[in-house]
């Protein structure tokens, strides 16, 4: 079984007063296998239970969760034993602020794909390649960019979710 590392931040006396605030910040590690992706999700979104997010946040988060990490595995990481994923998850008012790490090979152009939305006429298999999943990466989250630095890929995001949260 793949071994997955998660961090749940302790915050310093400095930090206290955001974590009060309702900053929380997750941190999973994870090998570049799809199995040990499910894993990672299924670890993520239990991490985020104390949010108490509605059935459509976390439907969305988890979506958005698997395309990237799934992205990351099958086309950053295509072929490595040896690469691994890292997923940092903060909570704020605005929702949670997502970014995901990796060594691979960088996306081309140095940027994330635009590409067209699914055609609803075209059969699934005939679809672009990229083009769905990037396609809800950018309906579903805000604030898309991607940075490739010191060779590595982050992409960073924000889920407009969890924003009515008092913490406690």
């Amino acid at each position: 079984m793949p071994r997955i590392q998660i961090d749940i931040a302790k915050p310093s006396r400095r930090e206290e007063a955001r974590r009060i605030t309702g900053h929380n910040e997750l941190r999973v590690i994870f090998p570049n296998t799809p199995l040990a992706v499910r894993d990672a999700l299924r670890t993520t979104m239990g991490g985020l239970q104390h949010l108490q997010l509605t059935e459509d946040e976390a439907g969305t988060v988890e979506l958005v969760l698997a395309e990237v990490m799934n992205n990351i595995v099958e086309h950053a990481l295509a072929g490595r034993e040896d690469g691994m994923v890292e997923l940092q998850i903060s909570h704020g008012p605005s929702g949670l602020r997502c970014c995901a790490y990796d060594d691979g090979i960088a996306m081309p152009g140095n940027r994330y794909p635009v590409t067209s939305p699914p055609q609803p006429d075209v059969p699934l298999l005939d679809q672009a390649e990229g083009g769905f999943g990037w396609f809800l990466i950018r309906t579903l989250a805000e604030d898309l960019e991607y940075i490739r630095e010191n060779g590595r890929n982050c992409l960073k995001f924000r889920l407009a979710v969890g924003r009515n949260l008092r913490a406690s």
